[in-house]
Parts: C-alpha cells; sequence; structure tokens
C-alpha cells in the first residue's frame, strides 16, 4: 500500500493511497468463492452454480462491497502508518478504480491539533460556597404558595405584587408606534416584565385613573427602532386583584404527596431538594469557571473547523429540545450557526483540553464517583432502584454519566493546584448560572 500526504491548511490534512490490484481481486475472488457456495439461482442447485455466472451476476455489486470495505480499512492502517490522528472522517475527493489496477483514492481531513497544556499553577479561580439556611426555605414556601394562590379583586391603589388590568397607549414623537397599544392587559406588578418604569409608575394608580408614564426604552431593546428612545405611555387602570396564598395545612402539603408530618416534614423535604439543587448549582458553576480559566490560557488552540460544526449542531437541537413539545418541527438547520459560534469554539476547545489532560495524565472514570451520580439522579424518583438499573443497564446512558464526572475529575485536578479563593454567597445567587445575576 502506498500513502502520500499533503498539508492543506494547518490541520487539514490530504491522503493520497494506493492499493495493489493483487489484493482487491483476491478479497473479490474470496467473496464470490463464498457467495457461490450459498446463492440460488433457477436452474442450479445451491451450491452448485458456476463461478463465472456468480461472477456475472454479482461480480459488480461484490466489487463495489469490497472497495468500499477496504478504503475504510486502510485508510485506517493509512493514518495508523503514517501517525495521524483524524478529527471527523475523511471526505474521499476522488478514487480511481478498475478491475485489474491499482485502486488509488484521495481522502482529505482535519487531524487533532498537538496541545501543550499550562501551568494550572497560574490559575485563579474564585469558587463560590453557600448553605441553605432556615430564612432561604421560608422564601422557597412562599414561592410554592404563590404557585397555588388565588386572585381576590381589592379597592385600594395598585402595589407591588398584585395583578393589574390595564389598557395602554404608547407615542413616540407624539406619534403612536408599532406594539405600543393592548387592552385589558394583565400584569403582575414587581415582575419586571415590562421596560424599567413601567411597572413603578403603575403602582399607586386607582382604579378608573388614567396617567401618563414618560419613559425610555434600553439601549438592548430587541425593536432596534425602539432602542433607547423617550416615549410616553398612556396608562388606565381597570383593576386591581392581589393574591391569597394558600395556608400551609395538611391540604397543600398533599397536593406535593407528601400524607403524614405536616410543616415540619414538608419543610425537611424542602431543604433536602434545595440542598441537592445547591449542591448542582455550585458544581455547575465552578465547573464552567475553570472550563473558562483553561480557555482563556489556550485560547490559541487551532481547532479542527469539523469539532466546531458538531458543537454548533449540538447547541442547536439542546435549543430545540429546550422549547418543549411546541418546536417538535422546527428545523435546527433554520438556526444560523453564528448565533453558536462562539460558544461552540469555547465548547471545542474546552473537550480537547479535558481529553488531553486524560490522555497524558492516563486518568481513569471514577466508578464509585459514576454509581454516586446514578444515585443522586434516582433519588428524585419514586422507583430509584428502577433508576439506577435502567442507567447501569443503558450503555449510552452509562457512558455520558462517565464523561460527565470524568470531566468533574480533571475540574477536581485543576483546583488542587489552582489558586483558589472561595467566596460566600446566597443560596439564590447561588443557584443562578454566571451572566445571571
Amino acid at each position: 500500500m502506498q500513502v502520500s500526504i499533503e498539508t492543506t491548511s494547518g490541520l487539514g490534512r490530504k491522503v493520497t493511497v494506493g492499493v495493489p490490484a493483487e489484493r482487491i481481486e483476491s478479497a473479490i475472488t474470496e467473496r464470490l468463492e463464498s457467495a457461490s457456495k450459498s446463492v440460488k439461482l433457477d436452474g442450479f442447485r445451491k451450491g452448485k452454480v458456476p463461478m463465472q455466472v456468480v461472477k456475472q451476476r454479482f461480480g459488480a455489486d461484490i466489487r463495489k462491497e469490497v472497495v468500499g470495505e477496504l478504503m475504510g480499512k486502510t485508510f485506517s492502517e493509512a493514518v495508523s502508518q503514517e501517525k495521524l490522528n483524524p478529527a471527523g472522517q475523511p471526505s474521499i475527493e476522488s478514487v480511481t478504480n478498475e478491475p485489474g489496477q491499482d485502486l488509488e483514492y484521495v481522502a482529505v481531513f482535519e487531524v487533532f491539533p498537538e496541545i501543550t497544556l499550562g501551568d494550572f499553577s497560574q490559575l485563579n479561580i474564585e469558587k463560590p460556597v453557600s448553605e441553605v439556611t432556615d430564612d432561604d426555605v421560608t422564601v422557597m414556601l412562599d414561592a410554592l404558595r404563590k404557585q397555588g394562590a388565588t386572585w381576590e379583586e381589592v379597592d385600594r391603589p395598585a402595589a407591588i405584587g398584585d395583578e393589574v388590568a390595564i389598557d395602554f397607549v404608547g407615542t413616540k414623537d407624539g406619534e403612536e408606534f408599532e406594539g405600543g397599544r393592548a387592552e385589558d392587559f394583565l400584569i403582575e406588578l414587581g415582575t419586571g416584565r415590562a421596560i424599567p418604569g413601567f411597572e413603578e409608575g403603575v403602582v399607586g394608580m386607582s382604579v378608573g385613573e388614567q396617567k401618563v408614564l414618560s419613559l425610555k426604552f434600553p439601549e438592548s431593546y430587541h425593536a432596534e427602532e425602539l432602542r433607547g428612545a423617550d416615549v410616553e405611555f398612556t396608562v388606565t387602570l381597570h383593576s386591581v386583584t392581589e393574591a391569597v396564598l394558600p395556608e400551609l395545612n395538611d391540604d397543600f402539603f398533599a397536593q406535593y404527596g407528601l400524607r403524614q408530618g405536616g410543616e415540619e416534614k414538608f419543610r425537611e423535604i424542602v431543604r433536602q431538594n434545595m440542598e441537592r439543587d445547591l449542591k448542582n448549582s455550585l458544581r455547575a458553576k465552578v465547573k464552567a469557571r475553570v472550563m473558562e480559566a483553561l480557555f482563556d490560557m489556550h485560547s490559541d488552540v487551532e481547532l479542527p473547523d469539523v469539532l466546531v460544526a458538531n458543537e454548533v449542531r449540538a447547541m442547536k437541537h439542546q435549543m430545540i429540545q429546550s422549547m418543549g413539545q411546541g418546536a417538535n418541527n422546527f428545523d435546527p438547520n433554520m438556526l444560523p450557526d453564528d448565533m453558536f459560534m462562539d460558544q461552540a469554539k469555547r465548547r471545542a476547545n474546552t473537550g480537547l483540553l479535558v481529553t488531553e489532560y486524560v490522555k497524558s495524565n492516563k486518568l481513569k472514570v471514577d466508578t464509585d464517583r459514576v454509581r454516586e451520580r446514578i444515585e443522586e439522579i434516582a433519588s428524585t424518583y419514586e422507583e430509584s432502584d428502577e433508576v439506577i438499573q435502567h442507567y447501569l443497564n443503558n450503555q449510552q446512558l452509562l457512558q455520558g454519566i462517565e464523561a460527565t464526572v470524568l470531566q468533574e475529575q480533571v475540574v477536581d485536578a485543576v483546583l488542587a493546584v489552582a489558586n483558589v479563593t472561595e467566596k460566600p454567597v446566597n443560596y439564590q445567587e447561588a443557584i443562578k448560572p454566571d451572566g445571571q445575576q
């Protein structure tokens, strides 16, 4: 087998592979002989079909099959022989394939970059630490009660937390702008759904009152023609309703599956759920910060286009899935690549860094941590034992958990040598991803 290599770009390679005709013809003959023993044709007994007939009827298909298999096998042999590490499947540019002649084909692909890991002791990582307090549990209980609240109309000025029904008309330079009018619009004051100052302007209004609010659209507003614009909203208030929260009693607890134990037991269960969420959030936050630090240290690593494209494709599918069932028929390819490109490059970069660390340090996945993680997931289900067995018996699910745990082992290894500063934060801050504070 003859192999020649051409570098087409930093990571791009073009490999020309020549396979001797004897190897091809030998494989074809072997396949034909095997077929002649089992093929059934009218007028011939099984296993008694003449080789010439078998070749005439099936030769072209068998040759195509053999050549395809040999191209796959010889490509693997070629990259192994030349110590190349392809980052994806090759694209076959041309094939010379004539009976009795050597097979020659050209494969184009990218290779993984050679990576030299930096000195992790130079990294600075701020690690958030937090705990669930009694006040946090009380806030969570109030949030749960609010989910089951009923709304009653009241005869008083509107206040933060009330739901109001309003009409409004927005104008810019005295002219009504598109999307600036609504009737009987329901809004809960204090939620921040409207532009800055709108909800605050409604606070204190009474039913039947009309008020003009002079406001300014934020510079980041989605409608370009309204970004940073000075506007006026004429608001008319029609009704004010306040939330009536359910009592913390057995009927309320039963809605969440608790049949006995009362408020003390319910608080205990809520705290356990909050502590699990807090643990997961802190773990994710620290991991994200370590990966960000690794990216900053190795931002000059050249990335194979195929890896970035794979990340873009994965992020598109993740976005579609997050939209719920309503987006089932939405084609991910309609989403622009640029929307995901920066994050995709970061993910591809850190993926390579993790892989390099695992390889260079011969790191093995911690099976105890894998089991612990599966048990964590299973603990949120009633039939936890069945969930555990489902993960252990499903190779794809198990490999996903193992990959996650291996990443966390790398994170731990980085934290063990980096300059780590612990920063106490409250529960609400801890459970929000960075960038959403």
